[in-house]
């Protein structure tokens, strides 16, 4: 015959209920590391910056970083008029399901000189032209490239590129514009977006341009820093930028 030790009795008289409210506390540790919300999540691996398809760099390390929009200058004349570098549009299109292509984010804008013709080398900034989206109240970066290289394109909706003329050089005339597209590839885009909502505002429906994205857009070239300094003044020896800054929104730091 068996005996059953009072261990066991005492087991035998506790309610299901209570039993099994035991057994679960026998086995927390168990539990609680098959539980999504209470395991500790190991620390999400940095990302880090990619080569881009057709080149520049990708660069996914500065996600979600809030440290613009304006960037630090490269040296005197970035916030001069002349010459400048304006935002005439940016988004993204979607041929649909019908046509062929991906969709494609297009940022375009326009270069104006002031009393004096600026000449720029074909292609463009090569290589020397950065992106940067940022989301609005401190999400930081949405999207972030450099490298990239500008089209001239024609006026109009979906210009389409302009041929470059037998000189090899672009000329920016005084009153005249040239107007460029660059292309961000989708690679430059932050793991948190796509294509269908990086440059949708928070709310999205809103009237309020403080929520929506920030456009910072910065192109470079010898040119310009040597237009720069053929127009200074007496005693204004630089050393002068060769970069134009667009922001498309920014705080106004001018004393009223």
């Amino acid at each position: 015959m068996t005996r059953i030790s009072p261990r066991s009795w005492l087991l035998l008289s506790l309610p299901v209920g209570t039993l099994l409210a035991l057994v679960v506390l026998l086995m927390l540790p168990s539990v609680t590391s098959l539980w999504p919300h209470n395991e500790r999540l190991a620390p999400a691996e940095p990302l880090v910056d990619r080569a881009l398809p057709g080149g520049g760099t990708a660069q996914l390390s500065k996600c979600g970083s809030d440290d613009g929009p304006r960037p630090a200058p490269h040296g005197a004349g970035e916030r001069d008029r002349d010459p400048q570098l304006a935002f005439a549009s940016w988004g993204v299109h979607d041929p649909g399901p019908k046509a062929a292509g991906e969709p494609t984010f297009t940022v375009q804008v326009v270069i104006n000189t002031g009393d004096r013709p600026l000449e720029l080398d074909a292609p463009v900034a090569k290589g020397r032209v950065t992106v940067d989206l940022y989301g609005p109240h401190g999400e930081g970066r949405r999207a972030s490239a450099r490298g990239l290289t500008a089209t001239v394109v024609g006026s109009g909706y979906r210009a389409k590129p302009v041929e470059v003329p037998p000189s090899g050089r672009f000329r920016v005339a005084p009153g005249k514009e040239l107007r460029l597209d660059v292309n961000v590839p989708a690679e430059a885009i932050c793991p948190s977006r796509t294509m269908d909502d990086v440059i949708s505002c928070t709310p999205e429906h809103t009237n309020d341009a403080a929520d929506c994205p920030v456009m910072t857009l910065t192109l470079s070239d010898p040119a310009i820093r040597a237009y720069r300094a053929a127009g200074a003044e007496e005693g204004d020896t630089g050393p002068f930028s060769d970069r134009l800054v667009a922001v498309s929104l920014e705080p106004d730091l001018r004393v009223t």
